[in-house]
This record gives structure tokens, C-alpha cells and sequence, in this order.
């Protein structure tokens, strides 16, 4: 094999284009104890001091195309409701009538003219302004009408994502966001479509989802397939830590990992299907497998407008590597220019040993394409069918591919971070996004990146 023989490249040869590498934050070593995944009393904490001050994505900008089109979303114990009003302007409320707390809209989703409780039928408009009620004339206290509206929450649209934050005097999401949404300026996100929408309840806490995609050190044994498609080892990968406590990898993929050079025709199985649709003949790289990524990177460029998309704005390795950024405290996506896989585990309103995993799929459509094959979902998509939402217990529910890989793990971690024979984390430095993860929370509950649980 004509330059497998070498050795193998490092991340900062790889990535020499990006944003640069981050410098390295300082870290503790406290022991990560199991009790943060199993205790209420942390649970309570965390509801209290963290969830209710963060940036969360209640829904997508498609899900409201006209005004009176609704969603409700279930965070924790909090239900949002997130409508667009007939001045077009999307805004989230609690959804809770203001009358004597019923919860206001139990569909999921739909479009009405105004929201009407369904106890004593207060009516509400899209703007969330309370516009009637019966008996007006009976309140001593005058009217209620105009003064007991929903109470709105503090919500920005960006990249077609609609976030929600539960203090009033938080941060602006592009200050909360940095410099994520500065990396991601270019790609098309508001353009892509919802092709795969599940959302799980899990037998884990929260974080284990997201102790999960901050590190790459399982892949190689829950994700054996990827070795084939990616460089999966350390080596390769460059890890950044944010100060604004969000975090990223690159890894570089149509790249076998240095373990199954010998499986060369393994290899071209895998990587196949993906640069066959970029008119590559996997047979042509017999022997030189290392040259597919660079020769695919030039490919997309020459074959772009051809094939609908515009590549023009992006660097070569965000044609083929894989970016995977983790937001703080639980979203965690890998974007591609022409799709983004998005994935988030929420609080359980109860109990911390569960949780609520969502997986969504973004596509983009090549223009004048309405249907179109998903290397990534292995299925063919059509831009006019409305995905299903499908929900259920993990146990009853294929999440999606790969990723049930994960999620098959997650229920077992938990039962051992439960038993009183651990007695902390060990962990190697390429796993350091998960201890940064755990001080940050820290911030928020105790002030320090310490504290008791």
C-alpha cells in the first residue's frame, strides 16, 4: 500500500486550516462520585441553580410555518409553549392558565386562533394576552383580562432553532453561545429539514448522555464500524474546551484508523456508498486508502453546484471530517454541511435515574431534489413527508443508527454508578472534556468547580 507505511498523521497536520486549537483549560481532579447521577437532592440542585438559567431548544422554526401554528415542549417539570402570533413573531410561555393553574395546551402540537382553557374556558391570544373570560363583571378586583396574561419566557430564533431560557435577565444567546455560532455562520442550518425525530425515556441521568459525546474513547468498542470510515484514535482528534464551557472535537473521517489498514477491502464496503455519490469508484483506491479524503474533499468542490449544494464558503475539512461540538449543559451535534445530527438528553421531572433522550436528523436538500438517499440515516428521505415524531421507552423504541449503540450502554453505566462499589472516575487525558463538563456544572450549583453532592 503505497503510503500506508508512514506514520500516522496527528491532529494539528489535519486541522491546520481550523479555528485553531483552544489552549488547554486547568483542571481539577475531584473525584466524579456516582451520587451526581442517582441522588435528588443533586437533582433538585441542578433544577434550581443550572436548568432554570441556560439556554434550552424547545422546537425548530418549521414546526411553526403560520401564525396560530403551535408546539409544546416538556423540560423538567416545566411545560413550554411556543406559538407564532399573528404578527409572525414566535414566542414562548409558560403553558399554565393564569386563572388557577391549569395547564393550558395538552396537545403536542397543532394551530388555533387563541389558546382557551379548558376548565372555566379563559381565552388567551397568540401573543399571550388574556382576551376573555366569563362572568368579566364578577372579579372585585376588576378585569382580569389584559393583566393575567401568560407569562412569556425569554426565547431567540437562530440557525431555525428556537431557544428558551428560564431567567429573565440571562445572557444573550449569542454571548451564551460563543464561539460555537461564529464556527457555524456558514453552513445552512435553517435550510435543512427534520428527517428523523425520536425522543426516548431513558433508565439513566441526563448526564451520562452527555458524559457520553464528550469523549471518543468508547468508539472503537461501542461503535466498531466507525474505525473503518474514521480516525478514530486520539492521536488524530484535536479537543477544545471553551471558556464559555461549550466544547468541541475534529476527527477526520473517509479515513480508515490506523488499526484496520490490513482490511482494505472491509474498508471500501464502508466507505463505498458515501463517495460512490460523489462519482468515486471505491476500486480506484485499492492500495491507497489514505488518499480517499483529500480526493473526496476535491471531488465535493468540483461536483457541488452540479449536485445542488454550494461549498464554496467552507474549508476542506468540513467537507469530509466529522465536528462535533457539545453545548453546555446537554445539546451535542455533528454538523456536515449538507446535514447535522443533533442529539440531547433533558432532566427526568422526578426521578434522576431517567432521563429524556431526543435524536434528531437534519437534512439539506439538494435543490431541485424533493427526494434524496441519507448515507448517515441509511434511508431515502422525501422533503414533502412530515417526519413522525416517534416516542416510547428506550427499550421499545430503535433510537436510530449508531446511536442505539449508545443508548444501549447508558442503562447499564447507571445501575453501576448506583452501586456503592464505585468509587470515582478514572480517567485518561483525551476524556478531559468530561471533567471540564462535571466543574462547570459545579459553577452553577456550588459558585466553584467544587462542591458536595
Amino acid at each position: 500500500m503505497s503510503n500506508q507505511s508512514e506514520t500516522k498523521p496527528i491532529a494539528h497536520k489535519l486541522f491546520s486550516e481550523d479555528w485553531g486549537k483552544e489552549p488547554e483549560p486547568k483542571l481539577g481532579t475531584k473525584p466524579i462520585l456516582g451520587d451526581r447521577y442517582t441522588s435528588k437532592k443533586f437533582m433538585e440542585l441542578e433544577w434550581d441553580k443550572l436548568w432554570t438559567k441556560v439556554w434550552q431548544v424547545a422546537g425548530l422554526e418549521q414546526q411553526l410555518e403560520k401564525p396560530g401554528d403551535f408546539f409544546t415542549f416538556d423540560f423538567g417539570r416545566e411545560s413550554i409553549l411556543c406559538a407564532k402570533g399573528e404578527d409572525s413573531e414566535i414566542r414562548c410561555f409558560y403553558n399554565v392558565c393564569q386563572h388557577r393553574g391549569n395547564q393550558l395546551v395538552q396537545i403536542e402540537e397543532g394551530n388555533l386562533e387563541s389558546f382557551d382553557c379548558a376548565y372555566h374556558a379563559w381565552k388567551f391570544g397568540l401573543d399571550g394576552e388574556l382576551k376573555w373570560v366569563p362572568d368579566e363583571e364578577d372579579f372585585l378586583q376588576g378585569s382580569p383580562c389584559g393583566k393575567r396574561n401568560l407569562l412569556q419566557i425569554k426565547a431567540e430564533v437562530w440557525k431555525g432553532f428556537i431557544f428558551f431560557n428560564l431567567d429573565p435577565d440571562c445572557k444573550p444567546l449569542k454571548e451564551y453561545l460563543s464561539p460555537i455560532m461564529e464556527h457555524l455562520e456558514d453552513y445552512p442550518i435553517s435550510d435543512m429539514i427534520r428527517t428523523h425525530w425520536v425522543s426516548v425515556e431513558g433508565d439513566w441521568n441526563w448526564k451520562c448522555v452527555q458524559d457520553n459525546f464528550n469523549e471518543s474513547y468508547h468508539t472503537p468498542y461501542v461503535h466498531p464500524g466507525l474505525k473503518y470510515v474514521a480516525e478514530e484514535k486520539y492521536q488524530a482528534c484535536q479537543f477544545d474546551m471553551y471558556e464559555s464551557m461549550h466544547s468541541r472535537m475534529l476527527m477526520p473521517g473517509f479515513i480508515p484508523s490506523v488499526s484496520v489498514y490490513g482490511e482494505e477491502e472491509k474498508v471500501l464496503e464502508m466507505i463505498g456508498p458515501h463517495i460512490e455519490y460523489w462519482e468515486m469508484d471505491p476500486q480506484d483506491y485499492k492500495g491507497k486508502l489514505l488518499d480517499i479524503r483529500v480526493d473526496l474533499q476535491k471531488q465535493k468542490r468540483k461536483l457541488d453546484k452540479e449536485k445542488g449544494y454550494d461549498f464554496s464558503k467552507f474549508k476542506d475539512t468540513q467537507l469530509t471530517d466529522h465536528y462535533h461540538y457539545t453545548i453546555f449543559p446537554n445539546m451535542s451535534f455533528s454538523v456536515k454541511p449538507d446535514g447535522m445530527q443533533w442529539l440531547r438528553g433533558s432532566p427526568h421531572p422526578t426521578d434522576p435515574n431517567k432521563c429524556i433522550f431526543d435524536y434528531w436528523y437534519l437534512t439539506l436538500f439538494p435543490k431541485g431534489v424533493d427526494k434524496y438517499f441519507s448515507p448517515a440515516l441509511g434511508l431515502e428521505t422525501d422533503i414533502k413527508t412530515k417526519v413522525p415524531h416517534i416516542t416510547g421507552h428506550h427499550s421499545e423504541v430503535d433510537v436510530g443508527p449508531g446511536i442505539s449503540e449508545d443508548v444501549a450502554i447508558w442503562t447499564s453505566q447507571q445501575k453501576g454508578l448506583s452501586s456503592r462499589g464505585y468509587v470515582g472516575d478514572y480517567m485518561p487525558s483525551q476524556e478531559n472534556r468530561i471533567r471540564y463538563f462535571h466543574e462547570n456544572i459545579d459553577k452553577y450549583l456550588f459558585g466553584t468547580s467544587g462542591g458536595d453532592a
